[in-house]
């Protein structure tokens, strides 16, 4: 396990509960204490946690999100593909983040990066995204330069939508967008539960030079109420749980499907 992978688990073993121990870590990790301490001093540093004697809180955080963000629906999965994902961001790319969970681990991904932390005097990733909670989790890495379509907020999702987001988002270009879904269907593409973000979803994708729906496999073959209407649905990245059965169905409509190694 990689360092930035231990820092990763570490936030995940958090929020399961609030809190973690160095024993925990030391047990779940298979690391040593020192390791442990060396990992937790670092995310404390970062300010992602709040060290306590033994451990560390979520005390830091400065937000807290609803329901659907919380729950550990599919997790794994999830972080399967924001690995996945943040292996096509290289550093210096202008990237768009919608909202959603598996979007939101993509940028948890995306802040314990090294390449993206490293000192510069210049942004070392710059972030154009709607979502608000996703705008807080980056805006303590100082080289990430972040912006923040403006709209109104949807309380459900924490997503900003409407009017005013399609003019900001016509005046940005992207080099990558990434698009969270709440199903993804061979014949009708991506769709989303809310119409507004359904449409913000699309501008951000059409903004992009190349733009990637991320969708862990629960949710293909579903369909929500609002189609991405417009958007030349080209690229998926899910996890191993797709079948061989809709991965075809993808490639034969002309979309590639890139399936996320498993840890």
């Amino acid at each position: 396990m990689t360092r930035n992978d231990r820092l990763t688990a570490i936030l995940d073993l958090l929020a399961e509960s609030g809190h973690v121990e160095v024993e925990d870590i030391v047990t779940r990790l298979a690391v040593s204490p020192a390791t442990a301490r060396r990992d937790l001093d670092s995310l404390a540093k970062q300010r992602l946690l709040s060290r306590t004697r033994g451990g560390a809180t979520t005390g830091s955080v400065a937000y807290e999100l609803p329901g659907r963000y919380n729950r550990d629906d599919h997790a794994e999965a999830k972080q399967q593909i924001a690995l996945a994902a943040s292996e096509l961001i290289m550093p210096g790319a202008v990237i768009g983040l919608s909202g959603g969970t598996t979007n939101t681990a993509l940028a948890q991904v995306l802040s314990t990066r090294e390449d993206l932390n490293a000192p510069s005097n210049r942004p070392m990733l710059t972030v154009v995204t709607n979502a608000i909670n996703i705008a807080a989790q980056l805006a303590v890495r100082p080289n990430i330069k972040i912006m923040v379509t403006g709209g109104i907020l949807n309380p459900r999702s924490y997503e900003l939508v409407g009017p005013y987001t399609d003019v900001i988002m016509q005046k940005v270009a992207l080099d990558i967008a990434f698009i969270g879904v709440n199903g993804v269907d061979p014949k009708i593409g991506p769709t989303i539960t809310d119409e507004g973000e359904a449409m913000v979803n699309t501008v951000m994708a059409r903004r992009a030079t190349d733009s990637y729906v991320l969708a862990d496999s629960t949710k293909i073959g579903k369909r929500a109420f609002a189609a991405m209407a417009g958007y030349d649905f080209r690229r998926l990245i899910t996890d191993s749980g797709i079948t061989a059965e809709d991965k075809a169905a993808f490639e034969a409509s002309g979309t590639e499907v890139i399936v996320a190694k498993d840890d």
